[in-house]
């Protein structure tokens, strides 16, 4: 009588994940791991799947009488992922947050030190072939003493928090859950308290994913918030922030620059009016980017498999019903 434990991989398949399932069936354990090459292979598999990897249908979940954990292919899903018959289902559903914090933490960084420096006047010149710096002692920023607003503290935030403390920067937090201290923050306010903490900021930092609370969490009246002399910073997800309005706030001048690694609605249109705007940095959806991050999925699988195995409580849990 086979005892195993039953791991699906959801299709569609690529080639790392064909190496992770080889890798895991050379360990000896409880698990017995499945490839679905397509969708017929995916609804006979899944009604004798404990635990899945991938994305779910309706049609699936209804043959998945023992799914009892669902790995999504995500660090932050995108929105829609939790729709109504996956928030309801018993299962544990686990993301990869965690894997590119690192990595985001330095690329934020990159622009703080790149407005402390002017390099969103020089770069333009640089391109246009102008030698013409600023006046003495202005178009730079000293960044002892200034504050920097997190909002969403999770692990990029504590991450870059550590990052901008070696700076001599102050950090403030934003966050709909967390509440205890975290390491370099002075402060972490409640997600309703964002209006009252924004005028405090000398960068504003959004790491949020996306979620229905936080859909153009970043309009007009929200730029007409900071200083002037404050620059607006998007590592989360595009749909936080209208572009229209941001647009609109630097030509204004409302806010003295921003820098965006994610859109509303990507690629990036060559003819989108974002690419003409004064004192901005735009790199595309790339600040995740760095060596091992399929490995660092790897080892969450891994991990989570012998805690679900143990039944010890897996890592990385996400809460169906907001998102995160």
């Amino acid at each position: 009588m086979n005892n195993k434990l039953s791991f699906l991989f959801l299709p569609p398949q690529d080639d790392v994940i064909r190496v992770w399932h080889q890798r895991l069936v050379a360990f000896p354990g409880p698990f017995k791991f499945h490839m679905a090459e397509n969708d017929a292979d995916a609804l006979e598999l899944i009604e004798h799947a404990d635990a899945a990897y991938g994305e779910v249908t309706p049609e699936l979940l209804s043959r998945a009488s023992k799914l009892r954990w669902l790995q999504a292919p995500y660090a932050a899903p995108p929105e829609g992922f939790f729709p109504d018959f996956l928030q309801k289902h018993s299962m544990v559903l686990t993301n990869f947050r965690g894997i590119y914090s690192d990595h985001i933490a330095v690329h934020v960084m990159a622009y703080i030190l790149g407005f402390a420096r002017g390099l969103h006047y020089y770069l333009p010149r640089q391109f246009k072939h102008e030698w013409n710096p600023e006046p003495l002692d202005t178009g730079v920023v000293a960044l002892t003493g200034k504050t920097v607003l997190i909002v969403g503290m999770g692990g990029i935030g504590s991450e870059l928090a550590r990052l901008c403390a070696t700076f001599g920067l102050r950090v403030f937090g934003v966050d709909a859950r967390r509440t205890d201290p975290v390491p370099h923050v002075e402060r972490i306010a409640p997600a309703g308290n964002l209006d009252q903490s924004l005028p405090d900021a000398d960068f504003v930092v959004v790491t949020v994913p996306l979620t229905p609370a936080t859909r153009m969490m970043f309009t007009r009246p929200r730029f007409r918030a900071m200083k002037p002399s404050a620059f607006f910073i998007n590592v989360g997800r595009g749909g936080t922030t209208s572009i229209a309005d941001l647009i609109e706030a630097l030509n204004a001048g409302e806010v003295a620059g921003a820098a965006l690694d994610v859109f509303e609605d990507e690629p990036l249109r060559p003819e989108h009016p974002i690419w003409r705007t004064p004192n901005l940095f735009i790199t595309p959806h790339m600040a995740s980017y760095g060596p091992d991050l399929d490995e660092r999925r790897f080892a969450i699988i891994r991990d989570n498999c012998d805690r679900f195995a143990s039944g010890r409580p897996l890592h990385n849990v996400v809460d169906k019903v907001q998102g995160f």
